[in-house]
């Protein structure tokens, strides 16, 4: 039997292990986290926060979102059996009703993300997104418009050569069409995508997922987002990794990747320290599930000498973001979905969990007391803060960050002088662990676990799952794939690739793992077909511009 180690334990790495489990290979997993499975996808307890026998207040690097158009994790998620549950974890997704874009000096846009019951409350619900009262003007709605249908028109060619080059706030021409049209639809929407930064990433990728968004919108029937219906590990991670070592996968927390040992063209071990120790694991195939700033410092002269596309890793850009969670003593749904904080100079986001979270009982958590807990995306941490600490983020005492997180969204959620959030109700706070603070900040703050962004250019500096070292593959999300960001689904789909380059190299007959590319109505596919006709005419990508306009 065939041997794959695998090194990372977050989506990537246990989907391969799944996959691999599955079609018959002995399967090894490590990961350096010394107590939780599951990397950025993971939840974890609020540390000292259960008394009396009480589970610790559950806490997530940051809030899942599950779009309708994932494909991959959905199809991982319906093969982890879960008790009670015909369709396993899947069933534990459950969808929202609503999206929300809040500002300081006017009402929330508050509309359904699931297509509409009538055409009536369909037009009434793009009126409000787009609409006088938030000043973006109908001009620039028809021009946005017109841009996403261009982008809906183009061939793969073309959104790979040409669009991946160009910033999306240069393709939507938010220089030159005033504050409203910026802060809603050239910065608002992209912040719904999460890892996005509208001056920098590429028109491509930003432009696809926003499509994607919309087709499940105009879709009758299906859920636009979805959330877990209780904290991730519960609900997910758990029951994945209970279902992964009943099959048989050796499974080891508080291991690092030192590095790969190379015998020609191939890898002939992996050293890994776990309690200082140092190992040498030996197998047939070895996959890396860690992130992108890991592996690139792990890449050796000899691999590169092997596979010299590898070195385009250390080219990859990643920031910080990261969740911190607030818990309330009164619960404060604010909406039945997520809510993006417009105004915000930390790019926030949140959503009330306990809504979704249906058995979950919190009076089993922390003192007893708490009944709400709103979970915040913190996305942007070098600019400075606005309300009670005027400076970045990635420059502030955990403190510091939570008051200025919590004077923001109040701002927000303080509308017409019906507050939301009054500070009576905040029993307690926790943020990200990942965020290491220097001793008395004499050292500069770090972030453990950084997020891959999209950027202008970077689909050329993704390598592929499938590496030119014949035995190592890759599951990170930062390799190539359909999406193209930093998300589970990326992750997922890139450990599926990952074994069925290992089934190939084994010469296996096993059947191959499912992957999805994205997919657009009939009617953008004919439109598509003969894009592909003129940009071949046309030379392809010689000219950026002549694209743009």
């Amino acid at each position: 039997m065939a041997k794959v180690a695998i090194f990372g334990g977050g989506v990537g790495g246990l989907t391969t292990a799944h996959e691999a489990i599955e079609r018959g290979f002995e399967v090894e997993i490590y990961d350096v986290k010394p107590a939780l499975w599951g990397g950025k996808a993971r939840s974890m307890g609020a540390p000292g926060t259960g008394v009396d026998g009480r589970f610790d207040l559950p806490g997530e690097h940051g809030f899942r979102f599950f779009p309708g158009f994932y494909k991959h994790v959905p199809d991982t998620m319906s093969r982890i059996p879960y008790p009670g549950n015909a369709n396993g974890v899947l069933d534990n997704l459950v969808p929202t009703s609503q999206f929300a874009l809040y500002r300081e000096d006017g009402p929330p846009f508050i509309a359904p993300v699931n297509f509409p019951d009538t055409l009536d409350e369909w037009k009434e619900a793009m009126h409000s997104i787009f609409g006088a009262h938030l000043g973006v003007g109908l001009d620039n709605v028809a021009f946005f418009a017109g841009q996403l249908l261009k982008l809906a028109c183009s061939c793969r060619e073309r959104l790979d050569e040409e669009y991946d080059l160009i910033p999306w706030w240069e393709f939507v021409e938010a220089e030159q069409r005033g504050v409203p049209y910026q802060k809603f639809v050239a910065q608002g929407l992209t912040r719904s995508l999460v890892a996005m930064q509208a001056k920098v990433s590429s028109t491509r990728t930003v432009g696809t997922m926003l499509l994607q968004l919309l087709y499940n919108m105009l879709t009758p029937g299906v859920q636009v987002d979805r959330v877990l219906n209780g904290p991730t590990n519960d609900r997910w991670i758990r029951p994945w990794t209970d279902y992964l070592q009943a099959k048989g996968v050796r499974m080891q927390l508080g291991a690092t990747l030192e590095g790969f040992r190379m015998s020609g063209s191939a890898v002939a071990s992996a050293t890994v320290s776990v309690d200082g120790a140092k190992r040498e694991i030996v197998a047939d195939y070895y996959v890396s599930a860690i992130p992108a700033e890991k592996m690139a410092t792990l890449l050796s002269p000899e691999m590169l000498a092997a596979d010299p596309k590898l070195a385009t890793i250390r080219q990859l850009k990643v920031e910080w973001m990261n969740g911190i969670q607030f818990y309330l003593g009164a619960d404060v749904p604010v909406i039945r979905g997520h809510t993006i904080y417009a105004d915000s100079n930390w790019a926030l986001t949140s959503i009330s969990q306990h809504q979704f979270w249906n058995g979950v009982d919190l009076s089993r958590y922390g003192n007893g007391k708490v009944k709400g807990i709103l979970s915040i995306d913190v996305s942007d941490w070098k600019t400075s803060g606005d309300k009670v600490v005027f400076k970045p983020a990635e420059e502030c005492t955990a403190e510091e960050i939570k008051n200025e997180c919590w004077a923001q969204i109040k701002a927000h959620l303080d509308e017409g002088g019906q507050k939301q959030l009054e500070d009576s109700n905040l029993l307690g706070w926790h943020l990200d662990p990942d965020i290491v603070f220097g001793r008395m900040h004499e050292t500069r703050d770090e972030n453990v676990e950084p997020l891959l962004i999209n950027v202008v250019g970077s689909l050329a500096l993704r390598p592929e799952a499938v590496t030119g070292i014949r035995n190592l593959f890759l599951a990170s999300d930062y390799a190539n794939n359909f999406t193209q960001l930093a998300t589970m689904e990326g992750a997922n789909e890139n450990g599926r690739r990952a074994v069925n380059g290992i089934l190939d190299a084994a010469g296996s007959d096993a059947e191959r793992c499912a992957v999805w590319p994205y997919e657009s109505p009939a009617i953008f596919e004919v439109a598509q077909k003969a894009d592909t006709l003129i940009w071949a005419l046309s030379g392809g990508g010689k000219s950026r511009a002549a694209g743009a306009n």
